[in-house]
């Protein structure tokens, strides 16, 4: 009797069922992932002060001590900002019926330039485009509300951050354990090196960029009597979590909420938004994130766009660190084969 199938076909069927096996369990388990996901991004956040504290304690003991002064200090800031926080939010809700009415007269550019003659051609853009945008900024609405509804998960975020920090050492030599060969354990060593240099890098960074706009925005809003300071700098401060789409949807928030105010500048608003988004992206971020994560501009685009395509801003936020793991990844087996040839 022939054979139907030689052993390298079903090989090829096998991997080839193996990966829509993986995609398929991926799928269903990504909401689980992104929580665990979540969590190793917060071990990496505060990994330095576990670092900090273990000199003198055990692990344990120091992940709890610093646990324990990060609820002491975010109750802190809460008991201080949030009163504030939660009156301007109350009053800027009140004030979204009249604002909505104004965008849906569709003169917008002329309230901010109103000499212009080229403010009513782009005035009328906006309105032959304003039940679509309208449409999508509800959609995004009632995703956000959607997720709300579930948040009460990130408790557990800490609580998996926990094990990652106090067993992350056991868990790699675990993992690179499995790997006989020397030559690929080594590099499997130097990969996951690379990977976790770059990750907490670009997080620290992350989180310093946000609290840097947030107080600086604050400052600088309360300085200049613009309506609802404190809520803008903490939506701008918010969204430079995302990469590229998160700061330019920031300033747009900022732009229109301030003009709609009736704040008497806005045009000198847009400006310093545009200033800073330069001083961010030149001085800031480089300064900050200093060279781990080397990525082209463009392809940083591209890949926050293809992130919000797939998995909406938390495919933003994680766009930049897989592309740029992918990256190190490639570099190292790269210059593996290099070497072997």
């Amino acid at each position: 009797m022939t054979r139907v199938f030689d052993s390298r076909t079903l090989r090829v069927i096998w991997t080839l069922l193996a990966v829509a096996g993986s995609l398929m369990l991926v799928y269903l388990l990504r909401k689980v992932l992104l929580l665990l996901v979540f969590s190793v991004v917060f071990a990496y956040l505060i990994i330095p002060l576990v670092r900090l504290a273990e000199r003198g304690l055990r692990r344990t003991i120091a992940i709890a001590v610093v646990y324990l002064v990060l609820v002491a200090v975010l109750t802190s800031i809460v008991a201080l900002v949030g009163p504030l926080l939660g009156r301007e939010v109350a009053a800027l809700g009140a004030r979204v019926p009249e604002m909505s009415a104004q965008i849906q007269s569709g003169r917008i550019v002329g309230n901010i330039f109103p000499n212009w003659r080229g403010a009513e051609v782009l005035d009328g853009l906006v309105r032959s485009h304003l039940p679509e945008v309208l449409a999508y900024a509800q959609d995004a609405l009632t995703r956000a509300l959607a997720w709300l509804s579930g948040a009460w998960v990130v408790v557990l975020i800490p609580i998996f951050a926990f094990f990652f920090l106090r067993d992350s050492e056991r868990l790699a030599d675990a993992v690179t354990g499995l790997i006989d060969d020397d030559g690929r354990r080594r590099l499997s060593v130097t990969i996951a090196h690379d990977l976790h240099s770059v990750l907490g890098e670009y997080i620290r960074a992350l989180i310093l960029l946000c609290v840097l706009t947030f107080t600086v925005w604050s400052v600088l809003f309360w300085v200049a009597r613009v309506p609802y300071a404190l809520v803008l700098a903490a939506i701008g401060g918010a969204l430079e979590f995302l990469p590229v789409l998160g700061p330019v949807v920031a300033g747009v928030i900022v732009i229109a909420v301030a003009l709609f105010s009736g704040f008497p500048h806005p045009w000198l608003l847009a400006l310093f938004v545009v200033v800073w988004r330069l001083g961010q992206d030149y001085v800031s971020s480089p300064l900050i994130m200093g060279r781990g994560v080397e990525l082209h501009p463009g392809l940083v685009i591209f890949g926050v766009l293809a992130g919000g395509e797939i998995a909406g801003p938390v495919g933003m936020f994680l766009s930049v660190p897989v592309m740029a793991g992918a990256r190190i990844v490639w570099r190292r087996l790269r210059d593996r084969s290099a070497g072997l040839s």
